[in-house]
């Protein structure tokens, strides 16, 4: 079983390389996905599916972890470098974003975001 830091690696390289099955491979069955683009959560592997590809029409995101370090609940605080751009390549937003992270079974459950 990989560490949590290990998972989190692989979930963001799976998720910048669009490769939507290696990143279900790191969310719980039941995870719940901050839909930071349209708002509330997406849940549930096949809802989180469907985000990204209505999110990937319209964005291009990348997002690289800088850190990675347990809070006093259990949770993954993930900071991360994220830029955002439009299909034309036109620049959306850089900058640093955090990403909270509930684990479950050793996988991702809950993610969600707060701005820094």
């Amino acid at each position: 079983m990989a560490t949590p830091q290990e998972l989190i690696k692989q979930a963001y390289a799976a998720f910048n390389a669009r490769n939507i099955p290696a990143v279900l491979t790191t969310l719980h069955p039941r995870v719940r996905w901050s839909r930071a683009w349209e708002g509330d959560y997406a849940t549930g592997h096949d809802e989180v599916q469907a985000y990204w590809q209505r999110q990937w029409q319209e964005l291009d995101p990348h997002v690289e972890p800088t850190s990675i370090s347990e809070l006093r609940d259990g949770r993954l605080e993930v900071a991360v470098h994220q830029v955002v751009k439009d299909k034309q390549g036109k620049l959306v937003f850089e900058g640093p974003v955090k990403h909270l992270y509930t684990l479950q079974d050793g996988l991702l459950q809950q993610m969600d975001i707060e701005q820094v």
